[in-house]
């Protein structure tokens, strides 16, 4: 009993311990972030790399969300004689939940990964270390370019992913299933709100892409300087930002639909 208690105990303080440290790394995030000098070309570099980069695979993933939503909401709303919905159930799906959820998920296992090795990777090689050397803070110089890009790319990946997966709905439902076209836009259109879904979508793309740049960054910082350690660190990255983000996803849900 008293190792169970001996345990629980240091399980409960590592983990007090972590969240006073990445709150202190997201404080400094946010100084980097709006105290000169402002590295514009290491940022622009950033969103390239973790933005456009991921272009391809955001687009391809939410065409084929759409075309899965197009037949399954096709198919369930048939049985009730409201298939003259399916744009209302396809925009409905992927604005207010789909869309920001999915990105988030999608970049944090291809962009938000590789910041997190790249910043182990530096850690392991005491690139880091040789910028202390020479007066230059890690954190400015390497880690905030690479939170501030996640945290600008998810909202326009967010975007684009609800764009592609609504036009993957559209090809389902009228290209193949025959559904008129305007019935499908004019579903689309009478039935998203901007204040109750639009924004609400923003708002979770936004969080969601604070979250990744600070967890990725964090990680990859605080790895172990050692080829095991940068595993961790890309592994941790990865689950963390997943789970972080599926659980203040449904905050947001829970708060935004009392607020609103």
């Amino acid at each position: 009993m008293l190792e169970l208690v001996r345990k629980f105990g240091w399980r409960s303080i590592s983990i007090v311990h972590g969240l006073g440290g990445i709150t202190l790394f997201g404080s400094r995030l946010a100084f980097e972030t709006l105290a000169p000098p402002y590295r514009l070309r290491r940022l622009i570099d950033d969103v390239y790399n973790t933005g456009v980069l991921s272009l391809a695979i955001v687009c391809a993933s939410g065409t084929a969300v759409g075309l899965v939503l197009g037949l399954q909401g096709y198919n369930t709303l048939v049985r009730f004689g409201a298939e003259r919905s399916m744009g209302a159930v396809v925009g409905l799906s992927l604005v207010r939940e789909l869309g920001p959820v999915l990105t988030a998920l999608l970049v944090t296992g291809r962009a938000g990964s590789a910041v997190a090795a790249e910043i182990g990777a530096m850690v392991a090689t005491e690139q880091l270390d040789g910028l202390r050397m020479m007066a230059v803070d890690p954190i400015d110089f390497v880690t905030q370019p690479k939170a501030f890009a996640l945290f600008v790319s998810m909202p326009l990946l967010s975007a684009l992913f609800i764009v592609s997966g609504l036009f993957g709905g559209y090809l389902v439902g009228v290209g193949l299933l025959g559904i008129d076209a305007g019935t499908y836009v004019s579903s689309l259109e009478n039935n998203i709100d901007f204040r109750n879904d639009v924004l609400g979508s923003v708002l979770k793309s936004v969080v969601f892409g604070a979250l990744v740049g600070l967890i990725s960054t964090w990680r990859g910082f605080t790895a172990a300087p050692n080829s095991e350690g940068v595993s961790r660190a890309t592994t941790g990255a990865v689950v963390q930002a997943s789970v972080a983000t599926l659980m203040v996803d449904y905050v947001i849900t829970a708060l935004w639909g009392v607020g609103v």
